[in-house]
């Protein structure tokens, strides 16, 4: 992800959200990266969902947000997180 793309991304959560807004967050992760995530979400209730043969597990977070920069910010704290997809 370059900052063109970042750029972009900002244009669309701008055009469709009105700020602040609820933004909700959905990424798989490898089993045992859960807790990774959901250190990305302090103040906020995650809800988790094992795969069918279990080696991953989804992960959803409800935040309210307050601009796309904020959105952004959690996007690129989470790419640190080895084997994640965002969704």
């Amino acid at each position: 992800m370059n900052e063109e793309w970042f750029n972009n991304f900002r244009e669309k959560l701008d055009q469709h959200y009105a700020w602040p807004s609820l933004y909700i967050y959905k990424f798989i992760v490898p089993k045992g990266k859960e807790e990774e995530v959901k250190k990305l979400f302090p103040k906020h209730a995650v809800t988790e969902k094992l795969s069918k043969q279990g080696n991953y597990t989804s992960v959803t977070a409800q935040v309210m947000a307050n601009s796309s920069d904020e959105v952004i910010r959690i996007y690129v704290a989470a790419a640190a997180i080895e084997g994640i997809v965002a969704l």
